[in-house]
């Protein structure tokens, strides 16, 4: 038993004293410039809520706004695959969908606002694969445009920066439906 306990000391006392060989993998790769393009899109986004096929679904709503009878109450989590299409038609061809969350985040009952976490996705045309993302405030009620930050892209707008404005075409403040114009600047290379 003794000698037992005498191995297992002296193994664990080797094993932390043995040098261990080990190397650090780095590669610098050249800072090579690529000359940077800019995009300019235009479509519209139907954010659908009512209906049997919504397109935005709620995910969460905070204990405390459970009797409040908005659209979006103060809090409420929504999960979104809303349809990108050509014109504000609903027979417009679709082009792409966004997906992703949004918070509601203004209490006052007169206003909506959003905080949208989303990638904006084309499925045909030049930029099929490719998405840029959004992560930014989207004050709906405010008149007239807003505009929103792009923080990142890949395929085609890989390393994308660059802005959005938005401007509601449709809302309807009873179901939270809405159609939004897009039009939509990418700094990328």
């Amino acid at each position: 038993m003794e000698g037992s306990r005498f191995v297992l000391v002296l193994a664990l006392t080797l094993t932390a004293i043995t040098p261990t060989l080990s190397t650090y993998h780095s590669a610098t790769l050249l800072n090579v410039r690529h000359r940077e393009k800019v995009t300019r899109l235009h479509f519209y986004l139907f954010d659908i809520i009512s209906g049997t096929k919504p397109s935005a679904v709620e995910v969460a709503r905070p204990k405390g706004t459970k009797y409040d009878k908005s659209a979006t109450p103060f809090g409420s989590v929504w999960a979104i695959d809303d349809a990108l299409r050509e014109g504000p038609e609903f027979t417009s061809k679709v082009v792409g969908n966004a997906q992703g969350l949004y918070v509601s985040s203004v209490q006052d009952e007169n206003s909506l606002g959003l905080v949208m976490y989303a990638d904006f996705g084309f499925t045909t045309g030049k930029f099929n694969g490719s998405s840029f993302s959004v992560f930014s405030r989207n004050p709906i009620t405010e008149p007239g445009e807003r505009e929103l930050a792009v923080v990142g892209g890949r395929g085609r707008f890989r390393m994308a920066k660059g802005f959005v404005k938005v401007k509601t075409q449709f809302l309807n403040v009873t179901n939270g439906d809405a159609i939004l114009e897009y039009k939509v600047t990418l700094v990328h290379y």
